[in-house]
């Protein structure tokens, strides 16, 4: 247990260390995302995922916390996602070509053995949905870091309770690391994860997931599987809804979010985190009580009772920017001198 706590304290401390440290090489190579208006390096994706592989490769190799050859291969074809973001993060990709490397890379951990060849494709499929999912959460300061710390501690949690050290481990380095992210990206953020850290920590939850329900019933699984990412799944059904009813490409780009959405309803930037964080804990507790059998798979029916009251609740409220008293006067101040400019001309 100690050299899990030391193991996790490093990832925090290396985390932070070069989340800080990548922030200027990330602004003058242009991987940044807008952010009020201003660029926000996207410094987190390579810091997070580093820190996670490097620890929990490092313990493994010294053999204070073996990780074991399925934990081992969830490592690698995690790293090759997070590279696979990082050029998403560096230039303009094709909207297939995202889930076509997951769905690659996810054929590679599933344990076949354990959940057969039907169970095994079904698998691979719920990882890159949740992981495609997960990416899109980095749109609000702190919402993408603690979703995905909290769905690290549920999942740590269910792979302790099989004494599956490995996975727990590596869970425990990834949520630290999340943790040492989170000093830098809590509002105003200072650094965004990016599509390398938010596919790489979707990826890291989606896979663990199945590798610890492996072989215990798909019913029970699945629910675990929605349990810890059902936050990541319930934007994802928000954006989608919102964009089919507006008629809109599913694929373009828009801030019609949760994060957005709640921002527009008045809600404080440091809330949105803190409330859907809270949402999310609430149902990656529920997967683990279904997990440890206190709780029936159907319970998890209960959270997606209420996701689908937050998307019905949210799909139509706008989505375009609401303008401060000084915004508003500014904005029509401006209109008024390029009316004027364009009659004189």
């Amino acid at each position: 247990m100690l050299y899990g706590i030391a193991a996790a304290a490093t990832a925090l401390l290396l985390s932070a260390f070069l989340t800080g440290v990548l922030r200027v090489p990330a602004l003058r190579l242009g991987v940044t995302d807008r952010r009020r208006r201003r660029p926000l390096p996207l410094s987190g994706g390579t810091a997070v995922a580093p820190a996670t592989v490097l620890v929990a490769t490092a313990a493994d190799a010294t053999g204070l916390v073996p990780l074991g050859a399925g934990v081992g291969r969830v490592v690698t074809a995690a790293g090759c996602v997070a590279l696979l973001g990082l050029a998403a993060d560096l230039r303009r990709l094709r909207w297939w070509v995202t889930p076509a490397g997951t769905a690659v890379a996810a054929c590679f951990v599933v344990p076949y053995e354990e959940t057969g060849v039907a169970a095994g494709v079904a698998a691979v499929g719920a990882i890159v949905v949740a992981t495609v999912a997960f990416r899109k959460l980095d749109h609000a300061d702190g919402l993408a870091g603690t979703a995905g710390a909290v769905g690290a501690f549920g999942l740590a949690a269910c792979a302790t309770a099989e004494l599956m050290d490995g996975p727990a481990a590596l869970l425990g380095v990834l949520a630290a690391a999340l943790a040492g992210f989170l000093l830098h990206n809590w509002f105003p953020a200072r650094a965004g994860l990016g599509a390398s850290g938010a596919l790489f920590t979707g990826f890291v939850l989606a896979a663990s997931a199945v590798f610890v329900r492996a072989g215990q019933g798909i019913g029970a699984g699945a629910a675990v599987l929605y349990g810890v990412t059902a936050l990541g799944c319930a934007d994802a059904a928000l954006v989608v809804l919102g964009r089919l009813l507006d008629r809109r490409a599913v694929t373009r780009g828009r801030p019609d979010h949760l994060g957005h959405r709640l921002r527009r309803l008045g809600l404080a930037p440091r809330a949105v985190p803190v409330l859907l964080g809270a949402g999310s804990a609430g149902a990656a507790l529920v997967a683990v009580c279904v997990h440890t059998g206190r709780l029936a798979p159907g319970a998890v029916g209960w959270v997606a009772a209420a996701s689908a009251v937050l998307v019905l609740a949210l799909v139509r409220r706008p989505v375009t920017p609401v303008f401060r008293p000084r915004q508003r006067v500014a904005s029509a101040s401006s209109q008024v001198s390029e009316r004027l400019r364009v009659r004189s001309g």
